[in-house]
C-alpha cells in the first residue's frame, strides 16, 4: 500500500501504523511488540484508508456502506457508494492494488451485478480480467451500459496494443524474412549486411576486402502472403483473459500482410471471427464466454480450412478440459502434423501464475510432439516466430512437454 504521504521519524511508530493498517479495526496490539503492544489511534489520510480496507476485508463489510454504525453483507442498490468507494481506493493505492481490489470486490462481494450500472464502469481501473467480467455479462447489459462497457474494453485493447503490437510485428518480419532467404539470389535480392558478416572468415587483409562464397538473400515471394495462421480459442469461463490477449494478437497478426491469419472461438459450437480481426473490440464482443467445450468440433472446423498445410502454423489456446470426443481430438491433431502443420499448444495466454488444465491431454499431445503449455504475452511473438520458421519451440516452466521436440 502507498505511504510516501506519511512521514514517520519513529520507526516502532511506523512499524505500529503498517500492522494496524494490515490487520484492520479488530486488532487489538502490534503482534512484533507483544503483549501490551497496542495500537494508537488511526487519523487523517491513515483512517480514510483504514476505512476503504475494512469496508473490503472486514469480513462484515462491503463497500457500499462505509458510514458509521454497522455492516451488512448484501450491495443492493448501491452503485453509488460503490462508485465513490472505487474513486476512494484510487486515492490512496497505485493502480495495480486497485486491480487486486476490484478483482476482490468482485469475487467477494458480487460487485458484478453493480458493473451493469454506467457509473460503476466509469469509476473502475481496467484492466484484462475487468475486460473478461464484462464480456461474461455483456448479454445482460442494459443499452445505457453498452457503449460505456466498449469504450472501457477499448481502453484496455489499446493499452495492451501500444504495449505488444510493435514488438509482435518486428520478430514476426524478422522470422518471415528469414524463411524466405535463398542461397543464390540475383543481385537486387542480396542482402548485403548477412552476407559480409557469413563470409568473415574469407576476408583477405592485403585486399582489404572479403571473398563473398555464400551470397544470402531474400526471396521475391516475401512480399506475398507466404504462412497462414489459424487461432483456435476456447471461449469458457476460465479463458478470459486468454481471450482478450488472443484477440488482441489475431488483430496484430491480421494486420501483417505476409499472413493470412483466421481466428476461430469455440465452446460446444464453432464461431469464426476472421471478418471481425479490423477491431479486436468486437471480435471480443462476439465471444460469449462460459458454457461448455468441444475442442474435437474446433479442431474439425479449423482442419476443414486448411489448403497449404506445410505453410501453416495452428495455436490451440484452450485448458484442454474436452467436453467432446478425446481420441477424436487426438487424431486431428496426429493427422495435421503428418500433413506438415506446425501445431502449438497453449495452456493459457496470459500474465497468470500456471493455470489449472487436463494433464492427461497435455501429455498426451506432448508425445505427439506437440507440447503444451502456458505462455505470457510477452514471449507469443517469439513462439509464433519459432513455428513459422518450424524450429524448436521456447518451451518455458515445468507444464507439460517432450523430453525433446522432434525437429521438423
Amino acid at each position: 500500500m502507498s505511504t510516501d504521504t506519511h512521514t514517520h521519524t519513529d520507526p516502532a511508530a511506523e512499524r505500529l501504523r503498517r500492522w494496524r493498517l494490515v490487520l484492520g479495526a479488530d486488532s487489538a496490539m502490534d503482534p512484533a511488540a507483544g503483549a501490551g503492544g497496542g495500537f494508537a489511534a488511526l487519523s487523517g489520510a491513515d483512517s480514510a484508508m483504514d476505512r476503504t480496507l475494512e469496508a473490503l476485508y472486514g469480513g462484515q463489510g462491503d463497500p457500499a456502506a462505509q458510514g458509521s454504525g454497522p455492516r451488512e453483507a448484501g450491495l443492493g442498490g448501491s452503485a453509488p457508494r460503490v462508485a465513490r468507494w472505487l474513486g476512494d481506493i484510487r486515492t490512496y493505492f497505485p493502480a495495480s492494488v486497485v486491480q487486486v481490489m476490484q478483482r476482490d470486490a468482485i469475487d467477494r462481494l458480487g460487485l458484478a451485478s453493480l458493473l451493469l450500472e454506467p457509473e460503476m464502469l466509469e469509476a473502475v481501473e481496467a484492466d484484462v480480467h475487468l475486460v473478461g467480467t464484462l464480456l461474461s455479462l455483456h448479454k445482460a447489459m442494459p443499452e445505457t451500459t453498452k457503449e460505456t462497457a466498449r469504450a472501457v474494453v477499448r481502453k484496455v485493447i489499446e493499452d495492451l496494443e501500444k504495449r505488444l503490437a510493435t514488438r509482435t510485428r518486428a520478430t514476426l518480419t524478422g522470422a518471415l524474412d528469414r524463411s524466405a532467404r535463398i542461397a543464390r539470389p540475383r543481385h537486387r535480392d542480396i542482402d548485403w549486411d548477412r552476407t559480409v558478416r557469413a563470409n568473415l572468415k574469407n576476408y583477405l587483409p592485403e585486399y582489404r576486402t572479403v571473398v563473398p562464397e555464400r551470397l544470402v538473400g531474400y526471396g521475391r515471394a516475401a512480399r506475398s502472403v507466404k504462412k497462414d495462421v489459424i487461432l483456435c480459442i476456447d471461449q469458457s469461463g476460465s479463458m478470459a483473459a486468454s481471450v482478450v490477449y488472443a484477440s488482441v494478437f489475431g488483430a496484430v497478426l491480421a494486420s501483417m500482410r505476409s499472413l493470412d491469419t483466421r481466428l476461430v472461438v469455440f465452446d460446444t459450437s464453432v464461431v469464426d471471427l476472421t471478418d471481425q480481426l479490423s477491431d479486436p473490440v468486437d471480435v471480443l464482443f462476439g465471444t460469449q464466454l462460459g458454457g461448455g467445450t468441444d475442442i474435437n468440433r474446433a479442431l474439425a472446423y479449423c482442419q476443414s480450412r486448411i489448403t497449404r498445410p506445410a505453410e501453416t502454423v495452428v495455436v490451440l489456446i484452450s485448458d484442454l478440459y474436452e467436453g467432446g470426443i478425446r481420441d477424436g481430438m487426438l487424431k486431428r491433431v496426429a493427422a495435421m502434423k503428418a500433413a506438415g502443420v506446425r501445431f502449438v499448444t497453449l495452456l493459457a495466454l496470459s500474465d497468470e501464475g500456471a493455470p489449472a488444465y487436463d494433464r492427461e491431454h497435455a501429455a498426451a499431445l506432448a508425445a505427439l510432439g506437440a507440447p503444451a503449455f502456458a505462455c505470457t504475452p510477452d514471449l507469443f511473438p517469439e513462439v509464433m516466430a519459432a513455428a513459422l520458421e518450424k524450429r524448436p519451440l521456447p518451451v518455458p516452466g515445468t507444464a507439460a512437454r517432450p523430453a525433446a521436440e522432434p525437429s521438423p
